[in-house]
């Protein structure tokens, strides 16, 4: 075993050993080769991940061509990643999803509104996410299949009221549900309505309180506020990397990246172009949006910066 595993990684394979669907183990080895540490030691352990991954993938789709159908409540993902809502009954998650998406969930003042998981596509500047409302979790009622959608997604956000007097009890109770299902708990917490009278005071108390576990996030989904930063934290979140590509002496497209995870280096993004990109590829030329217009030369093993530009060399 190659030394200097992250947690995050362990905790991964921790989550494939588990599993029990396809579903499962394809978002846990994906966790793991996200995670995994990009270094000579880890290449056989890498190469190994994908090699279980892609056979997964495999078998994940000759189960689809049977006659079972996907359970309702699984949501395939789409875009540069998927984001699912966690929270209390009536947060807003619902008015959030109508505000960044095209998705129209049923937006209502009454609780337990949403029974089955919405999703929709959020644009963050050049790259979409998927975001999905879920049903709340309440002591009064909880979806027994939420567990598996959360270990499903790439990422999770706790959402919640920020007016509510209650709101570090739902809290505590969303944390203990997420450690019995053994779900990571979420790294940001977006605080809403901060519209309503008192708003401001009382995130400072939460952030005080809490800021210490996650982010906090002040938004209101009614007004728009806080909109473009939640984007931001949720692509911070994801740890994506967008990396553009350009022909020798031509201009880059800098309209459709290929977004890459945190960590992963010139051969990664050229295997996203093509195959032969990555086998045949003797170096790579790097440019920067801003930088030297001659570019530089670097290794297939360097690891990409967000918005990147590079130029394949075979």
């Amino acid at each position: 075993m190659p030394a200097n595993l992250s947690p995050e990684y362990l905790e991964a394979e921790r989550e494939y050993r588990e599993a029990r669907t396809p579903a499962e183990k394809i978002a846990a080895l994906e966790r793991m080769l996200a995670t995994i540490p990009k270094h000579k030691g880890t290449e056989k352990l890498q190469a190994d991940i994908k090699r279980r991954l892609s056979q997964t993938r495999k078998e994940a789709q000759q189960k689809k061509g049977g006659t079972h159908a996907a359970p309702f409540y699984q949501v395939e993902r789409e875009g540069a990643g998927q984001v699912v809502l966690i929270g209390p009954p009536n947060a807003g998650k619902s008015q959030l999803v109508a505000r960044l998406t095209n998705a129209r969930p049923e937006v209502a003042d009454y609780p337990f509104t949403t029974r089955v998981p919405t999703p929709g596509m959020m644009n963050f500047e050049d790259v979409q996410i998927q975001l999905v409302d879920l049903p709340p979790i309440s002591p009064e009622f909880t979806e027994s299949w939420l567990p598996q959608v959360l270990r499903y997604a790439n990422l999770g956000v706790l959402m919640v009221d920020v007016n509510e007097p209650a709101v570090l009890d739902q809290i505590e109770y969303v944390e203990q549900r997420l450690d019995g299902w053994r779900v990571r708990r979420p790294g940001l917490l977006v605080a809403n309505k901060a519209d309503l009278p008192g708003a401001r005071e009382n995130f400072a108390a939460l952030e005080e309180l809490l800021g210490g576990r996650y982010r906090c996030l002040l938004i209101s989904a009614e007004t728009g506020e806080g909109l473009d930063r939640f984007a931001q934290a949720v692509f911070d979140a994801l740890e994506l990397v967008r990396v553009y590509t350009k022909a020798p002496g031509k201009k880059p497209d800098l309209t459709a990246p290929f977004v890459a995870r945190r960590g992963d280096t010139v051969v990664d993004v050229a295997r996203m172009v093509h195959k032969d990109f990555a086998e045949k590829m003797k170096f790579a030329r790097l440019y920067r949006p801003e930088g030297d217009r001659d570019g530089i030369m670097v290794e297939r093993t360097y690891v990409v910066q967000d918005r990147d530009i590079l130029e394949f060399h075979i």
